[in-house]
Parts: structure tokens; C-alpha cells; sequence
């Protein structure tokens, strides 16, 4: 496997991935790889963020007439 070298990172971003990638338990270079793979991956397919915004309306399901739900969350009960 190759390697990379970036240079010149501003000592916040470096915080910052750090620190993302102690919440998600991994190493920094673990990190970086899953950013770059992630960053690359939407790059070569256009259609994947419609994918993915497609597979979450199929998991969260579709609601027809919000009326009701918009009532009942204020407390009213309105025929």
C-alpha cells in the first residue's frame, strides 16, 4: 500500500480529527483513511447521495397528511 504525506495543516483541523477519531475509537490514521475513502467514494458516483436519501425514506417511510401529527404535537385535538 502507498503512503501520503499532507503538509501544512492548520494545528485546529488536527484537533479536530483527532478528536473525531477518539469519539468513534479509532486511531488518527484510521481516521484519515475513512475521510479520504468516504470523500472519494461521493466524488466518482454522483448518484450517491440520491441513493443514500433514498434508503433513508425507505427505512423512515413516507407520511401523506402531516395535519393530524402538527395537531396532536400542539395539544390540539381539531376535526
Amino acid at each position: 500500500m502507498a503512503q501520503l504525506t499532507v503538509r501544512n495543516i492548520d494545528d485546529d483541523l488536527v484537533l479536530a480529527l483527532k478528536a473525531r477519531a477518539a469519539e468513534a475509537g479509532r486511531s488518527s490514521e484510521a481516521e484519515h483513511r475513512l475521510i479520504l475513502r468516504q470523500a472519494l467514494k461521493g466524488s466518482r458516483d454522483s448518484g450517491s447521495l440520491f441513493e443514500r436519501a433514498e434508503q433513508l425514506r425507505a427505512q423512515l417511510g413516507t407520511v401523506s397528511d402531516t395535519t393530524a401529527i402538527i395537531r396532536a404535537d400542539r395539544g390540539r385535538d381539531v376535526e
